[in-house]
């Protein structure tokens, strides 16, 4: 076991036993309902998980992040969570509302905005230092419940359904190499998603690099382009999900009545756990709900294929 998972684990027993919120809330999950939703090569499954309705739910708007103090800085943090140091600049903490059964958020030490640009190398410094875990970032536009204050998430191995269906030829592809460094496209999954893999932790950067620039010229108006991006790290080498996103939220998050589905997906969700807060919405929600969540919020496999041409 490496150094950073073993402290980790240590840090999960020791919060555990001195912070009961904490406790509590991960003893809670043995009361989660699931349910399996099956499409044509994969499955997604729903989560009625009420515990993570503060999240769901947050409001990120300006003035509301403007009017509460945030959070994630040391200073507004619960007086009985601690954390293990990654380098100089980040916190590894538990994550007190989990949706993993180890569910960490990744915190950098200043109070600076969420974005990706000129921090993926520290995802995948993550990643190879936490392999039982998948890192990842959800875009100050994109699911992050505090898109004033850089932070990653991570949770244990073997939870997104995304993990599994990564092997499956018909579903993932590989469409272009350059050196050690492999591009992947998905088809058939309702979702456009671009993976990369390779062991060159820096021409892996360099590619996604090359990839935000060319999406960031779709969206001029946005801080940075929509992403969501999941890692992981094997045998020396990455593998990177990089989810473009279209919108925020769905239309069903601002419906009202029955057309109301309290959904705000992020990464978990886009990776195949979507995450339910409200009972109602788990027991309604259905296939073709799932696809028109999809559909609004991600771009398609055409698009993201026009894309992607030339990023290796």
């Amino acid at each position: 076991m490496g150094e950073y998972q073993y402290r980790v684990r240590e840090l999960f027993e020791s919060q555990f036993r001195e912070w009961n919120l904490a406790r509590d809330n991960y003893d809670q999950l043995d009361n989660v309902r699931v349910r399996t939703v099956s499409f044509p090569g994969y499955d997604i499954s729903v989560q009625f998980n009420p515990g993570r309705i503060i999240s769901s739910a947050a409001k990120v708007d300006a003035r509301s992040i403007e009017a509460r103090p945030c959070f994630l800085c040391e200073q507004n943090r619960p007086p009985e969570q601690q954390g293990v140091t990654f380098g100089n600049d980040y916190i590894i903490l538990i994550n007190p509302f989990p949706i993993f059964r180890r569910h960490l958020t990744i915190v950098n030490r200043g109070h600076t905005p969420q974005r990706i640009a000129g921090n993926m190398l520290t995802m995948l410094l993550l990643a190879e230092s936490l392999q039982d875990y998948v890192l990842f970032y959800n875009g100050p536009q994109c699911g992050a419940s505090a898109p004033d204050h850089l932070h990653f998430q991570a949770g244990n191995r073997g939870f997104l359904q995304i993990e599994k269906d990564q092997g499956n030829p018909s579903l993932c592809r590989r469409v272009a190499e350059s050196g050690q460094t492999e591009m992947w496209l998905w088809s058939g999954y309702g979702r456009g998603i671009m993976t990369l893999k390779g062991n060159d932790p820096l021409a892996l950067t360099a590619a996604f690099g090359r990839f935000c620039e060319r999406f960031a010229l779709t969206q001029p108006d946005r801080p940075e382009p929509m992403l969501n991006i999941l890692a992981s790290h094997d045998d020396g080498r990455w593998t990177i999900h990089i989810i473009p996103r279209r919108v925020h939220r769905p239309a069903c998050y601002f419906a009202n009545g029955e057309s109301k589905i309290l959904l705000s997906p992020a990464s978990v969700d886009i990776g195949g756990v979507f995450i339910t807060p409200r009972e109602e919405d788990f027991n309604k929600i259905t296939a073709e709900h799932i696809m028109t969540i999809l559909g609004e919020v991600c771009l398609g496999e055409e698009e993201l294929t026009n894309l992607t041409s030339g990023v290796l």
